[in-house]
């Protein structure tokens, strides 16, 4: 989508299309990352990729032990993706709330059970959770106000900032602009997460975790306002890219 959204497309969307969800998300998920890859194994929950080249490397030394420890996150976000795909479709008979909705909190509960394990506990757990958590979330929120994004990973929007900023040099178009203003946002809240995670995981381990619950209760208590509310009438309305 390569043009500015007006103030009056915007109520055209379902709440759990807006860009202020998925910029906080962002956000959490960069916290997320920061959390596991720096106090929790060295490991890569947010996405994959890192964890499928260390699982091959693994496998070409031989160290089945390590391929076997990298092979586990790896299947807990598959299966978070398919639970998340079919919980979605469950949850709609009940005409109460929105999946979205429901996951949020989902996420904040798995949130204070993190929080509250003991710093010895096996880091899969942990690990396990997240990854859980983020492949949720990912197959959850797909566009922001009819673009397509990604809430758990930046490589996506780099790619776009990049698009972006070639079609503008090219053309001139404001448009442009506003898509790479757009993605290097997604890309400044990742980071911003992941500097906060570092500096509190530093003063205090496993407990920092539980800052995430101010974003995230800002989410839920928003999303829950409109089920309950603004989109009551519109429950069975399907979030677009879905």
């Amino acid at each position: 989508m390569n043009r500015r959204i007006t103030s009056s497309e915007i109520n055209e969307y379902l709440e759990c299309e807006k860009w202020w969800v998925f910029i906080t998300l962002m956000g959490v998920a960069g916290y997320f990352g920061a959390f596991t890859y720096s106090i929790r194994g060295g490991i890569f929950c947010n996405a994959q990729t890192a964890n499928f080249v260390l699982f091959a490397m693994a496998l070409g030394n031989m160290q089945w032990k390590n391929a076997v420890y990298y092979f586990i996150p790896m299947s807990a976000y598959f299966l978070g993706a398919v639970i998340s795909e079919t919980v979605a479709k469950s949850i709609k008979r009940f005409n109460f709330i929105r999946w979205d909705t429901l996951f949020i909190f989902i996420e904040m509960v798995s949130v204070v059970f993190l929080g509250l394990l003991p710093e010895n506990a096996p880091y899969q757990i942990s690990q396990v959770v997240i990854n859980f958590i983020c492949s949720m979330q990912y197959n959850t929120f797909r566009q922001a106000q009819g673009v397509p994004m990604a809430t758990t990973f930046c490589t996506n929007h780099l790619r776009q900032v990049g698009i972006a900023f070639t079609m503008y040099k090219r053309h001139r178009e404001p448009q442009y602009i506003h898509k790479m203003i757009c993605h290097l946002g997604m890309l400044t809240v990742f980071v911003i997460g992941g500097i906060c995670s570092t500096v509190l995981c530093r003063h205090y381990r496993g407990k920092a975790i539980f800052a995430v619950l101010i974003p995230l209760s800002m989410v839920f208590l928003g999303l829950l306002y409109a089920d309950l509310k603004k989109e009551k009438g519109n429950l069975n309305r399907v979030p677009r890219g879905h």
